[in-house]
Formats: structure tokens, C-alpha cells, sequence
């Protein structure tokens, strides 16, 4: 069985392309339908899909990366020689080991954060209920969850992380003299609203609303912050009531749009209005972005904020390397155990690696002869006597043994191996 997987992230593509490979929970078990059917060996599969990357995971008896490619193409809608420029593909160590990596958060926008390890178990669960997770990718994904756990529990590559929530604060901050002055605007219920709504309550603002598409979810959350709830169809009309506005849905397409801010802006009387858009696909048009009043913030602009004190934890990654490389060595000697040949392989080196012990034995032995002087005919006929001696040697010992049974076996083995003239 090999491993493979095939990516785009924070790192390769613009938000936009990454907008176009979102999976939604309620599509995750179609996709993974049509993904193993896109090959006749029906591998194994996960996806895990965020606002910063989605990458697939295979696992099979063939490796095929072209195959994987193209469905995820297909699945965004973009042609396949397109996506190839942004696109990373990783097989068997390098792709456990990135694995290990992004559930520790060590590949994520924000050093060390801990929200990445919860997507990637919903990712697992999406497989297990979509019957697409294997032993192999079950393996590897429980000791990703393993090492992610270690490397949180004996390094500091947690600590004083900055997460998104947090990196929206300290811009709002820099934008309004006071939080406890605005207004803020939630939309959506999710775990990036909870956040932020968490951080934002904080500053005690003079007023948080939320909206969402299902209102029970909306009052909720409220209810925790002692914040209020609107109708998404409600935003067009009350936009311009906030100073704030932090979204994050999973709809595919934008919820507020150009016009509707403009709107807000003149009924504001141009009082500047800072917007954070942390979903992928965008929430919020992004020709937003260039109107005078408007402050307009997506997950990729915040990757600067978030950067900041990331040097002082540059030794705490040095740490999680060493724990992340040791698991990769666990989990690829876990895979090659599984291989029906692994066991002559490995048996096979061993006798190469003793074979070439007693050859180097022998020749030092003869190289000490030579630089005495001693005839070289009787040193070859040493070193080739020594070196049939050392090879025998376990041989015949079988065949003298005292046990019976294990006398005939041996001799056996030395009939088929060494005295059969078919050879």
C-alpha cells in the first residue's frame, strides 16, 4: 500500500482559486463518492477542506497522482493543466510527514493553532460516514492526531499564538479609538463567528448582532454574548447600523455586495466601517476593497498580523520537527510491515549487509598480509578460504546438528540451495 496526497493552500494558490475547492460538510460524502469512482481501484480517500487549504489523501496498491488531479479539477471547475501550476503532491513519508505537520498546526497560517486539529478529525469522520477511510488512511491520520498531541503537550509552539479572532481585534483596534464605542456585526454561527465573537465580547462594544441563515443557531450564540439576532435578507437595510462587520459562511456565494456597502457608506455620512470577510469562498464582494471608507480584511490579509512573535517560537519548531520526524519513521515502518514482502526484504538486506561484513573482515585481514610482504598467492588463498569459512560456517553447524529434525531440515535446505544441479 502506498499513500499519496495532492494539495493546494495558503502557500500556493490566491484566496480566490482556494474558494473554488471548498467543500461544505453536507458535500463532503458526494464528493468522496465521485472521487473514488474517478478510479477503477477505488482507493482509499479523505478530504480535508479549510479556509486555508483543501487537500486530498489516498491510499492504495497504485499510486496515481494524474487521476487526482483532474478530478479535483473537474470538481472546481478548473482546467487541469491550470490547477497543476498551484497544486503540491506528496507521497508515503513526505505525505505523512505533512500530515503530521498540519495537524500540528506547524503549516498553518497562524503558527500552532489549534483549530486545524478539529477540521482534520471532522475530515476523518466524513470518511468513516461515507465509507471511504481504509486502514491505512485511519492509521495515518490517528497517529497525525497522536503527534499532534505530543508536540502541543512537550513544546511551546501553542503559546501566545495569535489566532485570526484575536488578529481582527488588534486591527479594529487600530481603526477605532475605542471597541466599546461600536457596533459589530456577526454573520453566520459558525466556529470563526464564536471566536471572533468571543475576542470581540471582550472589549464589551456597545453592541453585537448576529445573522445567520438559521435563526435558532443565531440565538444561541446571542444568547452566550448577550448579543441580538437578525435575517440575513435583513443586512441590505441595517448595514449601515455598524461600525463593524466580521462574516464567515459557507455559502458559495458572496452575501454582501458592493452596492449594499456603498449604500451603507452614504447613509453613514462616510464613517469608516471595518469589514473582516475569514470565509472561502468570499463573503463579501471584493471590489469592496477599494472603496475610501471601507476597511476590508480577508483570511489572507490577516496572515501579517498573525506572523507577528513568531520568532520567539522558531526553537519550540525545532522541537515538534524532532517529534514529527520520529513518527513518520513509526508510521512508514507500520506501512512497510503491511507489505506480503516485507519480511524477504528485510531479510534479504540483512544477509547482503553480513555478507559484506565478512568480505571486509577478510580483505582488511588480507590488506595487513600484503603490507607485510607475504607471498599474494597465499594471501588470495587465504582471504577465499577465510571468506568460504565465515559463509559455511552456520551451515554446517545445522548439519551436525544433534537434533534430528533439525539436521534433516538443514539438509534439505542444502540440497535445494547449494547441490541442485538445475541450477
Amino acid at each position: 500500500m502506498s499513500v499519496w496526497a495532492l494539495g493546494i493552500n495558503h502557500h500556493t494558490a490566491p484566496l480566490d482559486l482556494r474558494g473554488r475547492f471548498s467543500f461544505a460538510v453536507d458535500q463532503m460524502g458526494p464528493a468522496l463518492h465521485g472521487l473514488r469512482q474517478a478510479f477503477a481501484h477505488h482507493p482509499e480517500a479523505a478530504i480535508i477542506s479549510t479556509c486555508n487549504r483543501t487537500e486530498v489523501y489516498c491510499a492504495s496498491d497504485r499510486v496515481d497522482i494524474d487521476h487526482t488531479l483532474a478530478w479535483l479539477a473537474r470538481a472546481g471547475n478548473v482546467p487541469e493543466h491550470a490547477l497543476r501550476d498551484y497544486t503540491y503532491t506528496l507521497q508515503n513519508d513526505t505525505a505523512a510527514r505533512h500530515a503530521f505537520r498540519v495537524a500540528s498546526g506547524l503549516d498553518s497560517m497562524v503558527l500552532g493553532e489549534a483549530q486545524i486539529l478539529g477540521q482534520m478529525k471532522d475530515a476523518v469522520r466524513a470518511a468513516e460516514a461515507a465509507g471511504s477511510l481504509g486502514t491505512t488512511l485511519n492509521q495515518l491520520f490517528q497517529r497525525s492526531f497522536s503527534v499532534a498531541k505530543l508536540v502541543r503537550s512537550s513544546t511551546e509552539i501553542g503559546a501566545h499564538s495569535i489566532s485570526m479572532a484575536a488578529a481582527a481585534v488588534r486591527l479594529a483596534s487600530q481603526l477605532f479609538e475605542d471597541l466599546s464605542q461600536i457596533r459589530i456585526l456577526f454573520v453566520g454561527a459558525g466556529e470563526m463567528i464564536e471566536l471572533a465573537s468571543t475576542h470581540f465580547a471582550a472589549r464589551n462594544p456597545k453592541q453585537m448582532v448576529i445573522a445567520n441563515r438559521t435563526m435558532e443557531r443565531g440565538e444561541a450564540l446571542a444568547k452566550r454574548f448577550g448579543a441580538s439576532v437578525m435575517k440575513l435578507a435583513d443586512i441590505p437595510e441595517r448595514l449601515h447600523e455598524f461600525d463593524a462587520v466580521v462574516s464567515c459562511t459557507a455559502s458559495t456565494l458572496p452575501i454582501i455586495g458592493l452596492g449594499a456597502v456603498e449604500r451603507a457608506l452614504k447613509k453613514r455620512r462616510h464613517r469608516p466601517m471595518f469589514m473582516v470577510d475569514l470565509a472561502v469562498p468570499r463573503d463579501i464582494e471584493p471590489e469592496v476593497k477599494a472603496l475610501n471608507d471601507a476597511y476590508l480584511y480577508t483570511v489572507d490579509d490577516l496572515a501579517t498580523v498573525v506572523q507577528t512573535g513568531q520568532a520567539n517560537r522558531q526553537a519550540a519548531v525545532a522541537q515538534a520537527e524532532a517529534i514529527i520526524d520520529e513518527g513518520v519513521r513509526n508510521f512508514m515502518h507500520w506501512l512497510q510491515q503491511r507489505d506480503p514482502n516485507y519480511g524477504a526484504v528485510s531479510l534479504i538486506r540483512q544477509v547482503h549487509q553480513r555478507a559484506d561484513e565478512w568480505r571486509e573482515a577478510e580483505i582488511a585481514k588480507a590488506r595487513k598480509r600484503l603490507a607485510k610482504g607475504d607471498d599474494v598467492e597465499a594471501v588470495l588463498e587465504a582471504l577465499s578460504r577465510g571468506l568460504t569459512q565465515k559463509m559455511l560456517h552456520g551451515t554446517m553447524k545445522e548439519l551436525q546438528s544433534t537434533e534430528m529434525s533439525r539436521q534433516i531440515q538443514a539438509a534439505e535446505t542444502v540440497q535445494r540451495l547449494f547441490l541442485n544441479k538445475q541450477r
